[in-house]
């Protein structure tokens, strides 16, 4: 089903009173390294002022309480250089209402090291560090005693888009990189990276796709539900995106200039055979899934905080994070509350 936004919907508020926020750590399965991120939860005392971290506003408290009980567990997967705060603005509107929320940084693909993008390492290795997340959280007193561990779902943007098609299933064609360049050859950021890696050459994609297994089965069944913001889906054929068979809901922008819809988001949309929704932004390019940004951050990074005319990143997210929440009570199974 096609949406355009924006239909009228009962969007989540912008504050999120209730939430808690701690630091949580895991292990690189692929490279051995500490993977860091945050827990967001439903908390007992109300927390309607933000806290600073970074150059982040966000809108949840380190140190309250949790409320008791289970909980549908969310992990976000952040895009290619991007953050584990990234997300905040949905991580707080699902843990507002009786989610727990995890993000991580991807190793080697963050912002503060981009060093692995293209690797096997990186293209492999990102779903296995969703899972691995997953399992510190099941093994952690703390967090198991909140997870119902039959709810769980994944969300991501770009990469992180990619990861959570390949959390549900999703089989990457590495060699779909050739056509594409072909046909985008100005793309700087994937065909520029591809003749860098030595792209051009035969066999270099072939070995990529050997090499992918190389970590284990980049699916998790654990995860039931993935909601997807204009993910890099290049790779991705009917072939490849057949053995998903949890609901997707599939998100972009109309007007992407980073990710192209019609080789990306809208060209993989009908070959998806689990997909439940499909919202298309109209005017907005890649960054708008973003979480709005501070006068700090909008001053040091620039593009990635700017909007097309017309496009009002607050009210996406209004938009954005109340889908996400329909969706992800609609998949993991009953209404959930709001946090009190």
């Amino acid at each position: 089903m096609a949406l355009l936004l924006l239909l009228p919907i009962a969007a989540t508020a912008s504050g999120a009173p209730g939430v808690g926020i701690a630091a949580v750590e895991a292990t690189d399965p692929v490279g051995g390294t500490p993977m860091p991120g945050f827990v967001f939860y439903p908390a007992t005392a109300a927390t309607s002022a933000t806290t600073d971290v970074g150059p982040y506003e966000v809108a949840a408290k380190f140190g309250v309480p949790a409320q008791t009980g289970t909980h549908p567990l969310v992990v976000v997967s952040h895009g290619h250089g991007g953050s584990s705060l990234g997300h905040h603005d949905l991580a707080t509107s699902l843990a507002a209402h009786g989610f727990l929320v995890a993000t991580l940084e991807h190793p080697r693909d963050n912002h503060r090291d981009a060093s692995g993008n293209g690797t096997p390492e990186v293209m492999a290795g990102r779903p296995l560090q969703v899972s691995a997340l997953i399992d510190a959280l099941l093994a952690d007193p703390r967090w198991k005693a909140l997870i119902d561990a039959e709810r769980i779902g994944a969300a991501g943007f770009s990469a992180g888009g990619y990861t959570s098609l390949l959390l549900a299933g999703a089989m990457p064609r590495f060699g779909r990189f050739t056509g594409y360049c072909e046909r985008q050859p100005e793309d700087r950021e994937v065909c520029g990276l591809l003749r860098q890696l030595g792209g051009e050459a035969p066999g270099v994609l072939d070995e990529l796709q050997q090499d992918f297994g190389r970590w284990g089965d980049t699916g998790d069944d654990r995860v039931r539900a993935a909601f997807v913001m204009a993910p890099q889906s290049i790779v991705f054929d009917a072939e490849g995106l057949a053995p998903i068979d949890v609901p997707v809901f599939l998100y972009y922008g109309g007007h992407d200039r980073v990710l192209l819809p019609q080789e990306n988001a809208a060209r993989i949309a009908p070959l998806i055979p689990t997909l439940a929704a499909t919202r298309t932004i109209p005017e907005a390019d890649h960054w708008v899934f973003l979480a709005p940004c501070s006068v700090e951050l909008a001053e040091a990074a620039g593009d990635i905080c700017r909007d097309p005319p017309g496009v009002d990143r607050a009210q996406v997210h209004r938009q954005v994070n109340a889908d996400a929440l329909q969706f992800f009570r609609d998949t993991l199974g009953g209404e959930v509350p709001a946090s009190r």
